[in-house]
């Protein structure tokens, strides 16, 4: 492997919008995440699942689930 074409490989901080910092490798120095593992809906348990229309009865009445 040519040294002087491969990029450095840093230990950089990510920080997420909701203010969670991990450190991980990049060969950036510092990354800004929007979302991350702490803050994600289906991570944390927070998803919410929308019913439009009754489309969700309709599929358990459909396929008998």
């Amino acid at each position: 492997m040519n040294s002087a074409i491969q990029p450095k490989y840093n230990m950089t901080l990510v920080t997420c919008a909701c203010g969670n910092q991990f450190d991980t490798g990049s060969v950036k120095q510092d990354l800004r995440v929007e979302i991350c593992s702490a803050c994600h809906p289906f991570y944390t348990g927070r998803q919410k699942f929308m019913d439009a229309g009754g489309r969700v009865e309709k599929f358990k009445k459909k396929y008998g689930v």
